[in-house]
């Protein structure tokens, strides 16, 4: 589903990213952990295209899309819940949601599973964003990033300020994602046991570069590793 090879990026004159190289399949959860500063984030970006890559390769489905617009790899199928959520605190949850279907054709409605998957947005539809808890607002986030039904999933340090009861909430979903095996998802993130829980693989990263990957976090020490 998706291959990077080889890719580095800079911020001026500081190289971020350093011959960077990994892979996911379609039906599998990749967690990307790290230390903070490692150069994570950074890795989202360029996949979505927010900053540009100075060499290497990214695909999609054997797709070529390095050289893509942000807009453009959203419509190939790539939904992003970035660090932070980025929700849309004047609109509604509504508009927040429909906010995820801008780059469908038609008019298109907001799928009635994300009700389904996140009952309570849906007794809170015309509530402004901003006016929801931080849990409420990641959830909130995760929808809208499902409401285009992407075919890759990247999240950036979903659990980061929520509480453990909507934690558990978002790993259930998450679960229910992969196990349906028609969409690869990229996780980042700090909740050791969150990221054990869900990856099928993982990679650890340091200086911009991937130092260890395989597939038991506990036996491969990862904990450790990690720590702060």
């Amino acid at each position: 589903m998706l291959r990077i090879q080889a890719i580095d990026q800079y911020y001026g004159g500081s190289h971020i990213l350093r011959n960077l190289s990994l892979q996911v399949q379609r039906g599998e959860v990749l967690a990307l952990l790290g230390r903070n500063g490692v150069g994570k984030t950074t890795l989202l970006r360029s996949l979505m295209g927010l900053v540009p890559i100075r060499r290497g390769s990214i695909e999609l489905d054997g797709r070529r899309i390095e050289r893509m617009a942000p807009d453009a790899r959203a419509r190939l199928g790539i939904g992003y819940v970035p660090q932070g959520r980025e929700i849309f605190a004047r609109l509604s949850v509504l508009d927040n949601l429909r906010m995820g279907l801008a780059g469908l054709p038609g008019n298109p409605q907001v799928p009635e599973e994300l009700f389904d998957l996140f009952p309570v947005l849906r007794q809170m539809l015309q509530r402004r964003g901003g006016d929801l808890s931080g849990g409420q607002q990641q959830q909130l986030a995760l929808a809208r990033a499902l409401a285009a039904r992407p075919r890759l999933l990247v999240l950036d340090e979903p659990t980061e300020g929520i509480q453990p009861s909507i934690i558990k909430d978002i790993e259930r979903v998450i679960r229910l994602l992969a196990s349906r095996g028609d969409m690869a998802i990229v996780l980042v993130e700090q909740y050791f046991d969150f990221a054990r829980a869900l990856a099928d693989r993982y990679c650890v990263m340091s200086r911009g570069e991937i130092v260890r990957a395989g597939a038991d976090m506990e036996a491969d020490g990862v904990r450790e590793l990690i720590a702060v």
